[in-house]
């Protein structure tokens, strides 16, 4: 009902944000969010088509939340993958049309990246999180405070978050162009990796019966869980 009264009433309404976001800030890694948001994602379509509705009468207005982490590369990589990846999932399971095999996402730099020892470092982690977000094609951007892993943002603080994309769209010429990175070795090697990896998992989602049976037989939670400890104990060992 909600995605008929949208489509009718409200053109340019996002019916939904399918995030990512929370599921990287719960310690999955690149792949783990690639996955399971698209997982997602394909739970969301399967329903409202089985629901009645067409495809294309609600798809062109979905929207996805990722997060950005530290690595500039990888995490532009994943960009790039959640939309090659996003077309293809729609377009062989839905047979939807261009429009709907558009990712359109918003990113928001990491929060668990931000560090309460020497905080004004945070403001280097901010703006190398988004600038990998802009090289890796975001539609909208959220730029964390330096001070948030202390308290809420200081008006300092978000003044400089809000500088930073400025500066970014401004000054550095980084989205006066589509994917920029397209065509370097690494990068493109990156995409792919992350793509297979991603598209491996999601493939054990689907065997399970797809993303709500996953969830229930807590197997997002189960792999978000492992990743996460196995992040802490590379932290607590000095290797990361």
């Amino acid at each position: 009902d909600t995605f008929r009264f949208c489509n009718a009433e409200l053109p340019n309404w996002n019916p939904i944000s399918i995030s990512g976001y929370h599921i990287r800030e719960a310690g999955a890694t690149a792949v783990q969010e690639l996955a399971f948001t698209l997982a997602n994602a394909m739970e969301y379509v399967r329903r409202a088509v089985d629901a009645g509705l067409a495809v294309d009468s609600f798809a062109p207005r979905l929207s996805f939340f990722f997060a950005a982490h530290n690595d500039l590369f990888e995490e532009a990589a994943k960009f790039r993958a959640a939309r090659r990846m996003y077309a293809r999932l729609m377009r062989e399971r839905f047979g939807a049309s261009d429009a709907s095999c558009r990712l359109r996402f918003h990113t928001q730099t990491g929060g668990v990246t931000l560090q309460a020892q020497q905080p004004l470092n945070n403001v280097v982690r901010v703006a190398v999180q988004a600038l990998a977000a802009v090289l890796g094609g975001t539609q909208s951007l959220h730029t964390n405070s330096y001070d948030e892993a202390l308290s809420l943002p200081s008006e300092q603080a978000a003044t400089i978050a809000l500088r930073t994309q400025q500066i970014l769209a401004h000054e550095t010429g980084v989205a006066s162009t589509a994917d920029p990175l397209a065509g370097s070795y690494y990068v493109e090697h990156l995409t792919t990796a992350l793509e297979t990896g991603a598209m491996e998992l999601l493939a054990r989602v689907d065997a399970l019966g797809g993303a709500a049976k996953a969830i229930s037989a807590s197997f997002f939670q189960e792999e978000i869980a492992r990743s996460a400890y196995e992040y802490q104990k590379r932290v607590e060992r000095g290797e990361t």
